[in-house]
């Protein structure tokens, strides 16, 4: 069966699309995720996930197998980035595939779950996803923050949440415009990567692998937006890294 639809009898369940090519795992997971009370679409494969995004727009959440024939998750988790699709993605994994974590996490995933965790770890880890995400659905700007801030050479627009770089517009999503806001108005501080990682899904939510899970979460983000930095200015140096801590924001202009 290609597609799966299990609705539930809630006008405001969230929302899970499964992608998996395991048919008895796929059903028992959207059984099982239907009866916790989330509607449920699933599918075998990428491509016809795709189109459905496309035709239906997109859900709440996406659980996304790693290794599939034909398309990949990864390479399903590139095309929603490219089509600025931000929806959170948990990757689900056997063991052996912890080792592409870091792909994963520079592609836009939030977390990781191994196939063989229990039913009840799993959903734990949907709750406190969308609860973060819920969180940061109408976020309450602090009036005390003016609406356009000016530091060096980075501009922020934050009623509009938009960020420039030598006058140039920067290419962020919501999540890494707030990282960026949250270390340009502390120049010169350490930030913790556990500051960092609240900003990315909320306060208390752990990732599968606890501290090293949120670090390595924080280190995917900070990545990507040094990479879009650099993608306008190749000396961008203004992110500085505190191992073992966190970040910086460097409180000098540069060259």
């Amino acid at each position: 069966m290609n597609q799966i639809l299990l609705d539930t009898m809630t006008a405001t369940a969230r929302r899970i699309v499964i992608v998996d090519d395991d048919g008895m795992f796929r059903e028992s997971l959207a059984q099982n995720l239907a009866d916790a009370g989330f509607t449920i679409t699933a599918f075998s494969d990428g491509p016809t996930a795709l189109r459905y995004f496309t035709e239906h727009g997109t859900p709440d959440m996406i659980l996304l197998d790693w290794k599939m024939p034909g398309m990949t998750g990864i390479e399903v988790l590139r095309e929603l980035r490219e089509r600025k699709v931000e929806t959170p993605v948990v990757f689900l994994t056997v063991l052996s595939d912890q080792i592409y974590e870091e792909a994963g996490l520079l592609g836009g995933a939030v977390d990781f779950v191994e196939k063989s965790r229990g039913f009840s770890i799993l959903s734990r880890r949907i709750e406190l996803i969308l609860k973060g995400l819920k969180s940061h659905e109408a976020p309450v700007r602090n009036e005390a923050l003016p609406a356009a801030f000016a530091r060096g050479h980075i501009r922020l627009q934050r009623d509009v949440s938009r960020a420039y770089w030598r006058n140039a517009q920067l290419d962020l999503t919501l999540t890494e415009f707030q990282m960026v806001d949250h270390l340009v108005t502390r120049a010169g501080r350490d930030v913790r990567y556990r500051e960092l990682y609240d900003i990315v899904h909320g306060e208390g939510f752990a990732a599968g692998q606890g501290e090293i899970g949120y670090r390595a979460n924080v280190r995917a983000f900070i990545k990507r937006i040094r990479q879009k930095f650099r993608d306008i200015d190749p000396d961008f140096t203004q992110i500085e890294n505190y191992p073992g801590f966190g970040y910086r924001w460097s409180e000098g202009d540069g060259p």
